[in-house]
């Protein structure tokens, strides 16, 4: 009993599932529907498009920064080689000063000043250039990913270009496909469709136009020959009627005397 009621509900279920998917389909069918989702997916693509431009200028801010600093690096660089030529160059003023005697330049102060920086500018020296070369590779692998997201960009806007176009395309083969459809399913009789109804109607009542066109254009021809049967058989009744009274002397054209004359003078035919 349970597992009879079970398919009973699964059925009703599968029904409604069935209803609510061939009206989804149905729906989503339709033209106005059509144009409507594409105008949604335009604008949804343009929506993530922006975003990925954003993402994509602050890419190229970054880039910028990068070669700011890499340009301030460079510039820290030269000085910094500046200094430590400086300091070796005071050191070699010492060593003349005291005619290369080691432990003279050794034991004058500025010596060991000249050492302390040339060792402090080389260092900084190192850090920097270090700092300078991968800034450098940093710069090399963000130009090449934001060169390639620029394509990708330009390929995504011809895209999106491109739906726009189909989207007219996509509401004509749909609207084209339900007229030929409508068209074989009226010449094979099994149209439900309003439209094919009133054109069967329309030409329903042309036909009946023209037959009644046609019957009165035939009766208008038999009144016709009604009418001109009417007439002669009334000339020859009124010819035998005319012939009939001046045979016995009632014409209108005889006046007194010639009256009495025709009388006299006309004998009735014998019968």
């Amino acid at each position: 009993m349970m597992n009879a009621i079970g398919r009973l509900f699964r059925a009703i279920k599968y029904l409604f599932t069935g209803k609510v998917d061939a009206a989804a389909d149905a729906l989503s069918t339709n033209p106005t529907v059509i144009s409507a989702n594409y105008d949604r997916i335009v604008e949804e693509k343009r929506k993530r498009l922006n975003q990925y431009v954003d993402a994509v200028g602050a890419m190229i801010a970054q880039e910028e920064a990068k070669k700011a600093k890499l340009t301030q690096l460079t510039e820290e660089v030269q000085k910094l080689e500046k200094l430590k030529s400086g300091a070796a160059g005071r050191a070699k003023q010492l060593v003349d000063k005291y005619n290369g005697d080691i432990t003279a330049v050794k034991n004058d102060p500025e010596y060991a000043k000249c050492q302390a920086a040339f060792k402090d500018f080389s260092s900084t020296l190192a850090e920097k250039q270090q700092r300078a070369n991968e800034l450098e590779e940093d710069l090399k692998q963000l130009v090449g990913n934001v060169t390639n997201h620029k394509n990708q960009i330009q390929s995504l806007m011809r895209e999106l270009d491109k739906l726009k176009e189909e989207k007219h395309d996509a509401v004509a083969d749909v609207l084209s496909a339900r007229e030929e459809k409508q068209i074989a399913d009226m010449v094979n009789g099994i149209s439900n469709d309003k439209t094919s109804a009133d054109l069967q109607r329309l030409r329903d009542l042309r036909q009946k136009a023209s037959a009644s066109a046609r019957v009165s254009r035939e009766m208008a021809g038999l009144d016709a020959k009604r009418a001109e049967t009417e007439f002669l058989e009334y000339a020859q009744q009124a010819t035998s009627d005319d012939e009939f009274d001046a045979l016995i002397g009632l014409s209108k054209d005889s006046k007194g005397s010639d009256k009495d004359a025709t009388v006299r003078d006309t004998k009735i035919p014998e019968a």
